[in-house]
């Protein structure tokens, strides 16, 4: 049976659209507001759910559609919160809602109140045609994802494990298109980097701004700055980004089918990369190659006639499958040397799934009916999700949001950039895809 019809993808898209609308940057969050709106579209399906505040604003609601009990539950989780937008640099406000051009716009587009707007938009129309069903169908959409999950999903599991404890849990981190020479491929996360946020400190001697110093700590620090912008960490490719390799080379023309696999050689992969003519296809495989350590915050000094004798930067350390945090600082020293302190601010781990579970097996198969043309391929994700808190309790993740990108706009460029939008089309697209997965996997046989 299927629910996806136009009036599924009606109420999943009016959904979004008043979501869009809620600023919930974090900081602060506030996700409390979009919290308070789906507790409404739930309660009109005859859905009860439960709000619960980590702390003063930051909603967490968890909703759950109750089966036989046949199976272990099934998890759809979204983040309500979205990172900063800068008003000046969008085309139309990031807060607008608008659509223009084929797409609506707005911070969280696709990072990833799409998401919650679809799983909420199922769940409804599942409770009112009253399908019965074998699991339990929960739904947590969780506050703080983009600021390390500490108020959001990691609450849940550590104060509330028994609303959100599944078998399975379908997320972000997959489900997108990417398109490499003439194909397109539909990818569906098996892995994520784990995170180490670290902060540099580096001392040298203070002073008066009129006499320089080769030797104070912001001539240091941006020294320091320049090395890891220049050399970047090694190329140690993971076990999951040969098989994304490997999957996209088996389905190319016989000569990037050869060039492909030289990506998982350290010395060969710079030459690869710089002859792929899309830059954000570029930056992404890089991100994958090896960990990774981008600068991102620095502080030194308050005054403009001192020269400060301590100078601070922060960095976004991102970690393959396989390496630890001690791992990632050995890599991070041997760049910066021993005379730039490092200390961990927050640290998640890695994460990795099989995807050989029945709940994979069913993704392929809706997706050989949707979309035949475009391969599902493993992937793994450069960032981080929810899927840290929720694997922490023994969930199995499945990295897979669906939505169908055309080829002209890319979904690298809109994760977390100016002018995020999405597709109405192929919004669309993606509620139809989850709604058959989700159906399919929590009815009754």
């Amino acid at each position: 049976m299927t629910i996806a019809d136009e009036k599924l993808e009606a109420h999943a898209f009016d959904i979004l659209q008043r979501l869009l609308r809620i600023d919930t940057t974090n900081p602060p969050g506030n996700e409390i507001e979009a919290a308070r709106l789906l507790e409404e579209e739930l309660q009109k399906a005859g859905i009860e759910s439960t709000i619960l505040e980590s702390a003063p604003g930051r909603g967490n609601i968890v909703a759950r559609l109750r089966g036989s009990g046949k199976k272990r539950p099934l998890l759809l989780t979204a983040h309500l919160d979205v990172v900063e937008a800068e008003p000046e640099s969008w085309t139309h406000p990031p807060f607008s809602g608008e659509v223009h051009d084929g797409c609506l716009w707005g911070r969280g587009a696709i990072d990833m109140k799409n998401h919650a707007a679809m799983s909420v938009a199922i769940m409804c129309r599942l409770a009112k045609e009253g399908v019965k069903l074998d699991r339990d169908l929960i739904f947590a959409g969780v506050a703080d994802e983009e600021a390390g999950c500490r108020f959001g999903s990691l609450f849940l599991v550590q104060k509330h494990r028994e609303l959100v404890d599944a078998e399975y849990a379908i997320g972000e981190g997959g489900g997108f298109n990417i398109h490499l020479g003439n194909k397109s491929f539909f990818t569906v996360q098996v892995a994520e980097k784990g995170v180490c946020w670290i902060k540099a400190r580096v001392r040298g001697e203070p002073g008066h701004g009129s006499m320089p110093r080769s030797d104070s700590a912001v001539v240091k620090m941006a020294e320091a700055i320049a090395k890891l912008g220049k050399r970047g960490m090694p190329v140690r490719p993971p076990e999951a980004f040969k098989d994304f390799v490997a999957a996209l080379a088996q389905n190319q023309p016989k000569i990037v089918g050869a060039l492909l696999p030289k990506l998982l050689h350290p010395k060969l992969a710079p030459h690869v990369l710089a002859a792929l003519p899309d830059p954000s296809m570029r930056r992404a495989l890089m991100a994958m190659m090896g960990n990774t350590a981008s600068p991102t915050v620095v502080r030194a000094g308050q005054k403009t006639n001192v020269i400060p004798g301590v100078a601070e930067f922060e960095i976004d350390g991102r970690i393959v499958p396989g390496d630890t945090v001690d791992d990632f600082l050995e890599e991070l020293r041997a760049i910066l040397g021993e005379e730039v302190e490092l200390e961990v601010m927050h640290s998640l781990p890695p994460v990795v799934e099989s995807d050989g579970t029945e709940l994979h097996d069913l993704i392929r198969a809706v997706m050989r009916e949707r979309a035949p043309e475009s391969p599902v391929i493993p992937y793994m994700l450069p960032g981080f999700t929810d899927a840290k808190a929720f694997t922490s309790i023994g969930i199995k993740w499945v990295g897979f949001s669906p939505v169908k990108m055309p080829k002209g706009i890319k979904f690298a460029d809109l994760f977390h950039g100016h002018d995020e939008r999405i597709p109405v089309d192929g919004f669309h697209f993606g509620t139809r895809v989850l709604a058959d997965v989700v159906t399919r996997f929590v009815a009754a046989s």
